[in-house]
């Protein structure tokens, strides 16, 4: 899909250097080597070298040109070692506990991109969400004025929308259950700003619900209406509406006819869900029953970039999550 080449092409126009703390899984070493090949990132495989080219020999991998980091002593350990304990200063760990930590392929990855080892991390093929996101929030941290970190899912489409967009922005669909009305805001304002530095297009956001401008009353329909007085004192520079139905902020004809006069009826690219029920559900019947590619969780609202994948990812989704978390580094 055209998304995915111009992603993995400016990825590619400055490739940044990704830790990879699970290089005992064969999809990880083999999304490493067509990273490291084609010049998209600079991967950084965790573990024994001396294991890991023997698993990738078995495997018909070529080593060649992969950087192999040894947690228990590799020559960055001292600075990781560092970055772990300022960022677990008073947290009641002494040097003995930050070294075992650090024998955690997660936890050494996180630390490295803390120290500035490396632009970012990659995980999830091997792991829980869970484990990931606690090694990246216990190290690396949530960045400054962060109300909750969050995620969400480019959905490359089949068929372009009635505005024309052929990509758009799923959030949150992975991550925060019960997102309050200020969560809700910082989800809609950074998935905003991801939206433009990943595709390129100018954001224009859609809050979800099942009514649409006061066609319906309740508490969970005043929660999303709250969530966008609070982004509009935020003067953001991207056109938002809400509270609207799915039909009503994608279908022209709908939006013109329940909305009339919105910037954002009919036109939206980036949709924010109410809860985690309604996102993870519609990605998933999108990606299953409109033939969508759904590129992520992309992870947003850390100090520094950190990426979860699924268990059941593929060599080809390492890839595109390696290239979106070196442009995350990119940003400003």
């Amino acid at each position: 899909m055209p998304i995915l080449d111009d992603i993995l092409d400016r990825a590619r126009a400055n490739p940044r250097r990704i830790a990879l703390p699970e290089a005992g899984d064969e999809r990880v070493l083999k999304g490493a080597e067509r990273l490291a090949r084609e010049g998209i990132v600079e991967p950084v495989l965790l573990g024994n070298p001396d294991e890991v080219r023997r698993h990738a020999r078995a495997s018909g991998i070529d080593t060649s040109r992969l950087v192999i980091e040894n947690p228990d002593e590799g020559s960055g350990r001292d600075g990781c070692r560092e970055a772990a304990t300022d960022a677990l200063a008073g947290k009641g760990m002494d040097g003995a506990a930050i070294d075992e930590l650090l024998h955690d392929p997660l936890y050494y990855a996180a630390a490295m991109v803390r120290a500035g080892q490396v632009a970012g991390s990659l995980a999830g093929a091997a792991h829980s969400t869970a484990q990931t996101l606690r090694a990246a929030l216990r190290i690396i941290g949530p960045a400054a004025q962060t109300q909750t970190v969050s995620s969400f899912f480019l959905m490359a489409l089949r068929e372009p929308t009635d505005a024309g967009d052929d990509v758009l922005a799923f959030a949150d669909c992975g991550l925060v259950p019960y997102p309050d009305e200020e969560e809700l805001a910082d989800i809609a304002w950074r998935t905003a700003e991801h939206y433009r530095l990943l595709v390129g297009g100018e954001p224009r956001v859609a809050f979800l619900s099942f009514s649409t401008l006061g066609s319906a009353e309740h508490e969970s329909v005043d929660r999303v209406r709250r969530a966008r007085e609070i982004l509009l004192q935020a003067t953001p520079d991207f056109p938002f509406d809400g509270e609207l139905q799915a039909d009503a902020a994608l279908a022209s004809a709908v939006g013109q006819a329940k909305a009339p006069g919105s910037l954002v009826a009919g036109r939206a690219n980036v949709l924010i869900f109410p809860n985690l029920d309604a996102g993870n559900i519609a990605y998933k019947l999108v990606e299953r029953l409109a033939g969508a590619q759904a590129i992520g969780p992309i992870l947003q609202g850390l100090e520094r970039p950190a990426n979860d994948l699924s268990r059941g990812c593929s060599e080809e989704d390492i890839v595109v999550a390696a290239a979106v978390t070196s442009l995350q580094a990119s940003s400003p």
